[in-house]
């Protein structure tokens, strides 16, 4: 998985990770499921992405608490609840494409985020679903 994430007049923050975690499918959804750890900052949240036709939802449970919903060329808001206190998110997704079958592939998701309706900046996930032979 690789993440970036881009303010005004800075450069790109990438993170990158690789873990392991459970892809399913049910007709027509793929849901991509993996536990988050310290190096995420998000110990304790349990992350799901639930992929539908032209649609992904981002869910968290656990220590944190959102849904998140992306449809290119569409706004969604929605809570994002933390620790330290619940914020307003507002996603809109300028990308979303995906290659993703039963033996993995890869999906790519880009989007601005405004927070409490501020706009902080542009991100982008590229994930990458192997499978793993034991």
């Amino acid at each position: 998985m690789r993440g970036e994430q881009s303010y005004t007049g800075t450069e790109p923050e990438v993170t990158e990770l690789a873990t392991e975690g459970v892809m399913t499918l049910d007709g027509d959804e793929i849901t991509l499921t993996y536990e988050e750890t310290e190096l995420t900052g998000m110990e304790g949240a349990t992350t799901r992405f639930i992929v539908r036709g032209d649609a992904v939802a981002l869910e968290r449970t656990g220590t944190i608490q959102s849904r998140l919903e992306f449809t290119r060329g569409e706004r969604c808001s929605s809570l994002y609840e933390t620790p330290w206190g619940t914020m307003v998110v507002d996603i809109a997704t300028t990308k979303l494409a995906h290659r993703l079958t039963g033996r993995g592939g890869v999906m790519e998701i880009a989007f601005t985020i405004a927070i409490n309706h501020q706009v902080t900046g542009e991100n982008r996930f590229k994930i990458r679903v192997k499978e793993v032979t034991r």
